[in-house]
């Protein structure tokens, strides 16, 4: 297939052909009949179909129609599986996973490089959240994902992140690996849900503060949160030894959350 398919760059299609890394992934998804598999972009079915024989039902979101006869082929054997020819930005995940009953849902995929962040994203904001995600992404953005506080990556979406999984970058992966190759490398990352999560007053108000805190990456707290009310910002940060005149990046998850909680203590009164 890959020597006759028309790869289209607007699709961000990239297949993945190591064997090896395919292995790895799988071993990491540590997958069973229990589980519901998500797949966005399954495009040739070199992870799909080593994914489909373990999982109770598979779910597969391609936005590509050239590429269902090939995919229904490959998993003709299987009945465990639905193939969905859309764009999955535009779906409804919640409505479409109201016809599945398993007790695991796990999102294994090699994401387009393209829309990672909008993908994981709409996960979060329909308050769809996966018991376990592994993904190929692009390999800076999984540095993004995994950042430590007080390191260049840390950023609005890795406090995000953090929130709600406990994340780990597994290994890298050459552009080596690819049909066609692309121009950078990528790395598998791990996110697993939290158990417990901090409570959070406000879920919106917290996004919007940490999106605003990393605004300008070079400007302190006080110049990005200037809008909102510096005193109950300054009185939190000194309780962790710090004051206006830090970064966001210098600032943990727990710092946030208390932030914010604090904001809507004060805006309830």
């Amino acid at each position: 297939m890959e020597n006759s398919f028309h790869f289209k760059k607007s699709f961000g299609q990239n297949f993945l052909k190591d064997h090896n890394v395919i292995d790895n992934i799988i071993k990491s998804a540590d997958i069973d009949k229990d589980t519901l598999v998500i797949e966005i972009g399954p495009g040739g079915g070199a992870l799909t179909k080593e994914l489909v024989p373990l999982c109770g039902r598979a779910l597969l979101y391609e936005i590509d129609d050239r590429l269902e006869e090939n995919l229904r082929n490959l998993l003709k054997e299987y009945d465990n599986f639905d193939l969905k020819i859309c764009n999955f930005l535009d779906t409804d995940i919640s409505k479409d996973l109201c016809e599945y009953k398993y007790p695991k849902l796990y999102l294994v995929a090699n994401l387009p490089y393209y829309i990672t962040t909008p993908i994981i994203t709409k996960f979060i904001d329909d308050n769809v959240l996966p018991d376990k995600i592994v993904i190929m992404i692009q390999k800076e953005v999984a540095s993004r994902f995994s950042a430590k506080i007080n390191t260049k990556d840390y950023g609005s979406l890795t406090v995000f992140l953090n929130y709600y999984y406990d994340v780990v970058k597994l290994f890298d992966v050459s552009r080596n690996c690819f049909v066609p190759r692309p121009n950078v490398d990528s790395a598998v990352v791990e996110m697993k849900l939290k158990s417990k999560r901090k409570n959070v007053k406000d879920i919106d108000l917290f996004k919007k503060v940490v999106k605003d805190s990393f605004r300008y990456k070079r400007k302190n707290i006080k110049n990005n949160l200037k809008d909102y009310d510096l005193n109950i910002i300054e009185r939190v940060l000194g309780k962790y030894d710090f004051d206006l005149n830090c970064r966001a990046e210098n600032l943990s998850l727990d710092v946030f959350i208390d932030i914010v909680n604090e904001m809507k203590t004060y805006s309830n009164e």
